[in-house]
């Protein structure tokens, strides 16, 4: 009788230890947080450049790292509860996308390594001390995507080029709007144009703000820099054709959505870029050794059928330069 009983409980026991055993080994692997101010439906093409530079490096999600996501769907007042539970959790390491993303990871954590890429200055931002050293724990991929805004708008008034004003769609809730205004006003009074700014945090006050455009015939539109713009770029597409507003936007997706045009950096390399370095810092690299790297990949999309439909001509000089045509 106790023979049987203790084997029974050996088997059990074995039985019992094993899924214990088990999750060791799985908790054992380095946990990446990766907390984002968009959504997933709208990032898989850019993830997967994350993940192909986990793998330059030597790293798989699944069987030798793990992912914890955390997504704000457009909705950055969850930013700083999200990026808290992953410092609760005790990654290893953060991936922040959007500066409002990297300023909470930052405030949440002056210890656990953050790489971030944001579409602005992080120096500006507070974040880094230089691109060269950024120090503390640290670094990532910035610059560039906000500075582009004025390029966009000299590419938009080569397809309307009797606009003498033009209307500038912020998200005033994103640390970087104030530049983006002051960027904005500089290029509008360099080409003579006259501005006019729209803010809007949410789909409703995007809603109110097209209809404002349209009452005002304020002009082609730039839609600014921004996470949550391009969580709701189907609507901001639809907006647009449905008020018949030339618009030029942050990325490719909305052209391939039906927007009229986009100039930005490719967003899927600085992914890619951030994912590499994730990966040098499990390897041991300190994270304000590392300096902040640039995009140095761009891509301008156009889509004919749509300007087409909005009774724009592109020149022949302009569909030379686009990396991407729609037709």
């Amino acid at each position: 009788m106790r023979r049987r009983e203790f084997i029974t409980f050996v088997v059990g026991g074995t039985a019992a230890a094993w899924p214990l055993f088990a999750r060791a080994q799985h908790s054992a692997l380095p946990v990446i947080g990766l907390i984002h101010s968009g959504s997933a439906s709208q990032n898989t093409h850019t993830i997967a450049g994350f993940h192909d530079g986990l793998g330059e490096t030597g790293y798989v999600a699944g069987q030798n790292v793990t992912i914890e996501y955390r997504w704000a769907d457009g909705q950055f007042g969850r930013l700083p509860a999200l990026a808290a539970d992953l410092v609760g959790r005790g990654v290893a390491t953060l991936a922040a996308f959007a500066p409002p993303t990297a300023v909470a990871a930052k405030s949440a954590t002056a210890t656990i390594p953050i790489v971030f890429f944001i579409g602005g200055d992080p120096v500006k931002l507070g974040l880094v001390a230089s691109f060269s050293r950024p120090g503390g724990n640290i670094t990532g991929i910035g610059g560039l995507t906000i500075d582009l805004v004025p390029k966009r708008l000299e590419l938009l008034r080569e397809l309307v080029p009797k606009a003498d004003s033009i209307a500038f769609l912020v998200n005033s809730s994103n640390p970087t709007s104030e530049t983006q205004i002051q960027s904005m006003g500089e290029a509008t009074r360099t080409l003579g144009l006259r501005l006019h700014i729209y803010r809007a945090t949410s789909e409703e006050e995007l809603d109110a703000a097209f209809a404002r455009i349209s009452q005002m015939q304020a002009g082609p539109l730039v839609v600014g820099a921004d996470s949550f713009f391009i969580t709701v770029r189907d609507k901001i597409v639809a907006l647009a054709a449905h008020y018949v507003v030339p618009a030029t936007y942050e990325t490719r997706e909305s052209v391939v959505a039906g927007g009229l045009m986009s100039y930005a950096p490719n967003f899927r390399d600085a992914y890619r870029q951030v994912g590499v370095y994730v990966g040098r810092i499990l390897k041991g690299e300190r994270a304000g050794d590392l300096p902040i790297l640039q995009p140095t990949k761009f891509e301008l999309a156009i889509n004919l059928k749509t300007a087409k439909t909005l009774g724009l001509n592109v020149p022949l000089s302009l569909q030379q330069r686009a990396d991407e045509i729609i037709e």
